[in-house]
């Protein structure tokens, strides 16, 4: 009796078992065809943004709820500039190696903790703009991406290192990494051929490389807002540098071989402890409002300041 009572339940158990496989795979069809729909009204949502423009074709996203890209975004695999700005964005999916077109990728000012090894795929992106959100690695995948010209990292706080790959970017003109955690300047920046702008404020430098030289091509370096208590003396040797900012920091000095530097046009020294004072001669309203020009003056005048000073103490030293 056992037994029947056994097989009994068994029989019933496979025709009920058989009766919800079919309701099973009902909902399921169901679910899909709820999510075709929905990714279909998405879809349709996002065409309605793209835009051309200067022969680009943009997909802008701004001041919305887009914490995740939907997957069906790479239908619009054709897009050459993303920008998504204030969404809340969370992750740069990985299905962004899709977009092989994408010569801008613009999200800054959201919530994005990392960049996938996914990036390094896109050979034709020039700007990777990722500024004021919370990037605390970058991958030394980056360094596949051989066309970028313009690197934006400033505002992500905790980052404080990059990849020696990185010397591999030899188009990369502009870095902007202020307002971070670097305690030294990365080495694989000293050696990028067409590094031209590079801003570094807002840091916790302490020294910059002694070979501070090698970047041959620079022209604006912003290092403001840190604590760098000396210049290497080969700073003076950056022939091509027009724009120097060193205010709030902790010079005591400047290195007189800077006075040599026949292209620099605009110098701030404001707001160091520097142990000699100079003053200028006075200067008119509109002279003053020449900034460049009196940073310039300054610098010119300390040197030739400390360089009397130390005249008159030799020879007091040698009278003695």
């Amino acid at each position: 009796m056992v037994g029947v009572v056994q097989s009994m339940a068994t029989l019933w158990e496979e025709r009920i078992r058989k009766r919800e496989e079919p309701s099973k795979r009902s909902r399921a069809i169901s679910r899909l065809g709820v999510t075709v729909w929905e990714d279909r009204a998405v879809l349709a949502r996002l065409r309605e943004k793209l835009q051309t423009e200067d022969g680009r074709v943009v997909l802008r996203l701004e001041q919305e709820d887009w914490k995740l890209l939907p997957p069906c975004l790479v239908q619009l695999s054709q897009v050459q500039e993303l920008q998504i700005h204030r969404t809340g964005l969370l992750k740069i999916p990985n299905f962004i190696s899709s977009f092989q077109n994408l010569l801008v990728l613009d999200l800054s000012r959201n919530e994005v903790t990392e960049i996938p090894k996914e990036i390094g795929t896109l050979t034709r992106l020039r700007e990777l703009l990722l500024s004021f959100n919370r990037i605390q690695f970058v991958p030394e995948e980056l360094s596949g991406c051989q066309s970028l010209e313009r690197l934006e990292l400033a505002m992500n706080r905790d980052l404080n290192h990059l990849p020696n790959q990185l010397n591999a970017l030899a188009h990369l003109q502009y870095v902007d990494l202020s307002m971070n955690s670097f305690e030294s300047v990365p080495s694989c920046l000293l050696s990028l051929p067409r590094l031209q702008w590079l801003d570094f404020g807002g840091n916790h430098l302490k020294n910059l490389p002694e070979d501070i030289h090698r970047m041959e091509n620079l022209q604006t370096l912003w290092l403001q807002r840190n604590e760098l208590e000396k210049l290497p003396e080969s700073i003076s040797r950056m022939k091509s540098l027009d724009t120097l900012v060193l205010s709030s920091n902790r010079l005591k000095d400047i290195p007189p071989l800077m006075e040599d530097m026949s292209l620099l046009r605009f110098v701030n020294f404001r707001n160091n402890p520097l142990s000699l004072e100079v003053t200028l001669p006075s200067r008119t309203n509109e002279e003053e409002e020449e900034e460049e020009l009196f940073g310039l003056e300054f610098m010119l005048a300390y040197i030739q300041e400390a360089r009397r000073c130390a005249h008159a103490s030799l020879n007091v030293h040698c009278a003695n």
